[in-house]
């Protein structure tokens, strides 16, 4: 149906691992390979050097989920990575025999000599606000976790080159921190330990993808780890594509100089991800008396997810806008929780939207700032030709009082993350088109 449930599954590993560059040291200059640079770059344009742009490929329905491909190891080898603005870890998975592994098994990762020690301050960073526990110090650094939905692993910390060629010219090798993950119940010979067994209880399997791409605001995070080692500014941003595709940029130079809307991100030392608020929702402009809430940008969730206060009434009041209408319940399609069916089988969005009103967040700390979610930014049509809502309730999986924004209300928005400001941003653009650079 979606991928939220497997997001819960990695949301604890995730942050466990958010610590994990927080000692970048261990990474100097001397550990990288040499970058090519242009003869007339200036000094400041060497600290800084420009961006990476990637091309996307995935959709909200029916696949769930947007990922990029991206090169890791030396000699590099190909990984598609699920990316995800909710999670600091990078993490690939392991080639070695397994069950419940993500697919496909020829993209998988081979550590080498590569693995950090439990001596390591990565290791003690991982494990706070726990003491690490090693039997010697020349241990691996592993770890265990325990998720939402009772499924477990155990996670090992690696570090390896990326190659990037950035928009100025220059072509980048950074050796980075990042975890693969075996199965609580599926350990090796600890010199050879690599594998994944990940525990998937939810309705459908794990995504096609090798991994994630964490790119939280965490100090774990390859944004962080990047800005860190002093090639990119910490600004990131993602076009995801109603169509399907986008592109994702890490660095500043595709930031637009104006026509962006900004809203202050909410800054909790404990919170690697992407928040803003308090905001307000309102529907068809006018307000419903929901307010305060708090917003997660979240790349790595196909759906949006509010508490149980704005999902009530966002129901309510899309069920009495319906009355009248054409869109009556159905049960038979369990795409999503809430689908609607017309007299024909319904093609696209347009052919109900006059049935929708648009839905806005307004963010107070940004004076009265709107994000608009018109009905294809909260609505999907199903392959049984029916219209389902594509806005969850958060409280009943978990989420407590936050409100996520996921996959299918970011589309057809370029959305940008500036670490560095401290503001998240965002306007309506085509995606289809990967950036001129």
């Amino acid at each position: 149906m979606e991928r939220k449930s497997r997001r819960m599954m990695l949301v604890l590993l995730l942050l466990l691992f958010m610590f994990a560059t927080t000692f970048q040291e261990c990474f100097s200059d001397s550990s990288q390979p040499p970058i090519k640079r242009k003869s007339t770059q200036s000094t400041a344009a060497r600290r800084f050097g420009s961006t990476a742009v990637f091309p996307l490929t995935g959709n909200v329905y029916p696949l769930g989920y947007y990922s990029v491909s991206l090169k890791i190891g030396n000699p590099p080898k190909i990984y598609e990575l699920d990316i995800d603005t909710g999670s600091d870890l990078t993490w690939v998975q392991c080639d070695a025999p397994c069950k419940g592994c993500t697919k496909p098994r020829a993209s998988l990762y081979n550590p080498g000599n590569n693995l950090i020690l439990c001596k390591d301050p990565l290791c003690s960073a991982v494990h706070l606000p726990a003491n690490v526990r090693c039997e010697t110090p020349n241990d691996q650094c592993d770890y265990e976790v325990e998720y939402a939905d009772h499924g477990s692993s155990l996670g090992v910390l690696v570090t390896d080159h990326f190659p990037l060629r950035l928009t100025n010219g220059s072509l980048l090798g950074p050796r980075l921190a990042f975890g693969w993950v075996i199965s609580l119940f599926f350990l090796l010979p600890t010199s050879t330990i690599c594998g994944y067994d990940q525990s998937n209880p939810g309705p459908n399997p794990p995504p096609p993808t090798a991994g994630v791409l964490g790119l939280g605001n965490g100090k774990a995070s390859i944004m962080s780890q990047l800005n860190g080692l002093g090639l990119t500014r910490n600004v990131l941003g993602h076009c995801l594509s109603g169509r399907g595709g986008g592109f994702l940029f890490l660095g500043d130079d595709l930031v637009p100089s104006s026509g962006m809307v900004w809203t202050p991100m909410s800054h909790n030392s404990l919170e690697k991800h992407y928040s803003s608020g308090p905001a307000e929702l309102l529907h068809g402009g006018k307000a419903t008396g929901v307010k305060g809430l708090k917003v997660i940008f979240d790349s790595g969730s196909s759906y949006t997810y509010f508490n149980f206060q704005a999902y009530k009434t966002t129901l309510d009041m899309l069920k009495k806008d319906l009355k009248g209408k054409p869109l009556k319940d159905t049960r038979d399609d369990r795409t999503l929780p809430i689908c609607w069916k017309g007299p024909k089988p319904v093609k696209t969005i347009s052919d109900v939207k006059d049935y929708f009103k648009p839905l806005q967040l307004s963010f107070s700390k940004a004076k009265n700032v709107q994000l608009e979610l018109s009905p294809e930014a909260y609505l999907i049509v199903t392959k049984q030709g029916n219209v389902c809502l594509g806005i969850l309730n958060g409280t009943e999986v978990g989420l407590g009082d936050y409100n996520i924004l996921g996959d299918i209300s970011l589309q057809d928005k370029m959305v940008i993350y500036n670490n560095e400001k401290q503001q998240i941003g965002w306007v309506s653009t085509n995606c289809n088109r990967l950036p001129k650079s």
